[in-house]
């Protein structure tokens, strides 16, 4: 596997692990409707998003006739009693958190038939809801409402009033639809964004200024190029000559002997190539095609160049000189001068004396 593969890899992993984890924390809140008529001969209907899928139901809707537990209004023991045991017509257990697992509660509900489970919460919780859990039961709609309204639906019921309840469907709900962590999505999206500008920014500049030096460079060789090239001996060769009289000279950049009346150039390294040829080889590679000779170098070029600029006043430096015991401040750039009137005198006797002191 590539190196850079590997990242790939674990960037993958890490987002289907972050998919993961967020899919266990999405839940979703329940439409809850009931309806039924009042003392007044009316019929009464109250709506709430106010209920909350149990984590192993299944999120549809149901519908029915609220029905409490005869007895313990908690709906547990193994097998408790309901006012109805059959599926029609639909119907609601409405039972209360608590001295039992939701599970059980659930599954003791749907044995008789029931079509959906509402549990409603402790005491004391007021409207509050708290995510169910019932690995055991599954396979039939069980929501939890909030102790308030469970109590109010109990009453009703307990009057003798029927009451017919609806759930649907409400609104899915996970870490992204959080407004703190869409703040978080928007920042860590802003700080990746103005990241990866700045490292493109960054990299295209470095790459800018890299290609700017490197032609800056390449120009200042060429001149240099152009200087040394002048300085090379140039010959036009003539009846008789070494070069002309031999089938094997030959230039080594265009591959073709020598005839009388050629132009060529002498490098420093005496081997010889048609000035047109070996011209614009030197200004590119400024070597010799055949020992890579660096004329450069040959003729001084850059000695030249280095000394234009050592040829500048070095700043005034100051250096301590000993001669016998006597130690002196000479400046760096008028060295020869030991003019005493000019210098600055040390005794150095302490230090000797602590010298010897060390070594005895």
């Amino acid at each position: 596997m590539g190196k850079k593969t590997q990242p790939r890899l674990l960037l993958l992993l890490f987002l289907s692990g972050l998919v993961h984890c967020s899919a266990t924390f999405v839940f979703w809140t329940a439409n809850v409707e009931i309806s039924f008529v009042n003392s007044y001969n009316e019929t009464e209907e109250k709506y709430c998003e106010c209920g909350l899928y149990g984590r192993n139901s299944p999120v549809r809707s149901a519908s029915g006739i609220i029905t409490l537990p005869v007895g313990d209004p908690k709906g547990c023991g193994p097998d408790p009693v309901y006012g109805r045991n059959t599926t029609s017509p639909p119907w609601i257990a409405l039972v209360k958190r608590g001295n039992c697992t939701f599970g059980e509660k659930i599954n003791a509900a749907k044995r008789l038939g029931a079509a959906a489970v509402v549990v409603y919460n402790v005491d004391g919780s007021g409207n509050s809801t708290t995510h169910m859990a019932h690995s055991d039961a599954g396979d039939i709609v069980a929501i939890m409402i909030g102790n308030t309204q469970g109590m109010e639906i109990v009453r009703l019921v307990k009057n003798g009033i029927d009451v017919q309840m609806i759930i649907s469907e409400g609104m899915a709900h996970g870490p992204w639809m959080d407004t703190y962590w869409l703040y978080f999505l928007s920042i860590a999206f802003f700080i990746v964004t103005a990241a990866s500008i700045a490292y493109f920014v960054f990299i295209s500049a470095n790459r800018l200024y890299n290609m700017s030096r490197s032609k800056r460079n390449e120009n200042r060789l060429k001149s240099e190029a152009k200087k040394a090239i002048k300085r090379l001996q140039v010959r036009t060769l003539n009846r008789g000559d070494e070069e002309t009289s031999s089938d094997s000279s030959m230039c080594a950049v265009c591959i073709e002997s020598y005839k009388v009346g050629d132009v060529v150039t002498v490098l420093t390294c005496d081997h010889i190539f048609h000035k047109t040829c070996i011209e614009p080889w030197l200004l590119e590679r400024r070597t010799c095609p055949m020992c890579k000779c660096d004329i450069l170098k040959a003729l001084g070029v850059e000695d030249d160049r280095k000394e234009s600029f050592s040829a500048e006043s070095p700043p005034d430096v100051t250096v301590i000189t000993v001669t016998g015991d006597t130690l002196y401040e000479v400046p760096l750039t008028d060295p020869g001068s030991l003019d005493p009137e000019r210098q600055h005198r040390y005794d150095n006797r302490a230090f000797e004396e602590d010298s010897e002191a060390a070594r005895g």
